[in-house]
């Protein structure tokens, strides 16, 4: 069956090819052009459409490292279908190494879009009418806040078989059932029946090299199960992930001084001490206790706290103890892995 070149803007891409296409996203100040590069590589073969973003949130680079490695294999030289991949969606956050746009607007908030609207409105209507609507799947790229440290994990609306299967094939031992919520890319895919999964991994503003060699062997993955890519020669274990049906997050009751006991992916015990809150003054402190069992998924990593902030994130699972033993594994599994397990070297333009 023969392929038809893909359209994206104003480029044309020949089956076999790749290209970077200038997405024009707005000006600066100084009226320089703000463009959203786009990397499209065709494949020779049909195939899905897949959509792989990062950086929607400025500030969370994670991504943008898995994005530039995937982009790198060799594998893709006999990818059947077609790769999007946009490494930087918030240009302006990213610049000023920002979460949000220049007017406080949190992008992931601003889907579908408008193209009369605020300055998130115009880029969530470019992204979505000139990119997302291309995509037949999706895997959107995140880390934790600033300051917020993430465990490994995959976020995705599991009513959607499909959505799902990807959330499986991805391959991390932790998968948690996440409602969709309004504005967020995540919601408008599922709305235009494009599955769509949210890796979760790190802290804003780093790179941390066993969060990206997880994203890379996961976005893999997910393309052998769309058939995107051939089986690897030599096969990982497969990863069956537990499905945390709810979690909890566990907030400061007072101001001070915030000394974490636990570590990510550790099990959690009811009313286990996770640390302390001391004032810088005095020797008053009061305990953070575990108000439910679970897996500790996301941590605070800043010292100084106010009344109200989230400290702990843990995720509930029927088998915890399990679930704790799979994700040790895994991650020393990743760590001692070589490099070169995520591709042989760059491909050819």
């Amino acid at each position: 069956m023969s392929v038809a070149p893909f359209e994206l803007g104003n480029v044309s891409v020949a089956p076999g090819r790749r290209a970077i296409v200038e997405m024009p996203a707005a000006q600066l100040y100084t009226q320089t052009p703000l463009n959203i590069p786009v990397h499209v590589v065709h494949g020779r073969e049909p195939g899905p459409v897949l959509l792989v973003c990062a950086a929607i949130h400025g500030d969370e680079l994670n991504g943008v490292e898995i994005i530039r490695r995937l982009l790198r294999l060799t594998a893709l030289k006999k990818l059947r279908g077609t790769l999007i991949a946009v490494p930087v969606v918030n240009v302006f956050g990213f610049i000023h190494k920002s979460r949000y746009l220049p007017d406080r607007r949190d992008l992931n908030r601003c889907f579908p879009g408008s193209e009369t609207g605020s300055l998130g409105a115009r880029m969530a209507w470019l992204f979505k009418t000139q990119i997302l609507d291309r995509a037949t799947h999706a895997i959107d790229l995140h880390t934790g806040a600033v300051y917020r440290s993430n465990l490994p994990q995959i976020r995705a609306n599991l009513a959607s078989p499909d959505t799902a299967a990807m959330a499986n094939a991805f391959g991390v031992p932790v998968v948690l059932n996440s409602v969709l919520r309004d504005g967020t890319l995540r919601e408008v895919a599922e709305a235009q029946n494009i599955p769509v999964i949210t890796y979760e991994a790190g802290e804003a503003l780093r790179f941390e090299e066993a969060c990206i060699r997880v994203g890379v062997r996961g976005i893999t993955n997910v393309m052998r199960h769309l058939n995107m890519l051939a089986e690897r020669r030599l096969p990982h274990a497969p990863v069956t992930p537990a499905v945390a049906g709810s979690s909890t997050w566990v907030r400061a009751e007072r101001d001070g001084v915030f000394r974490s006991l636990v570590t990510l992916g550790q099990r959690i015990k009811k009313d286990q001490l996770l640390g302390r809150i001391s004032s810088p003054f005095t020797s008053d402190e009061i305990e953070v206790r575990a108000p439910c069992a679970g897996l500790l998924v996301g941590r605070d990593n800043l010292p100084l706290v106010n009344e109200g902030e989230a400290l702990f994130h843990i995720a509930r699972f029927e088998e915890v103890k399990e679930v704790a033993q799979q994700v040790e594994a895994f991650t020393a599994d990743i760590l001692e892995a070589p490099p070169s397990t995520e591709g042989d070297g760059p491909i050819a333009p």
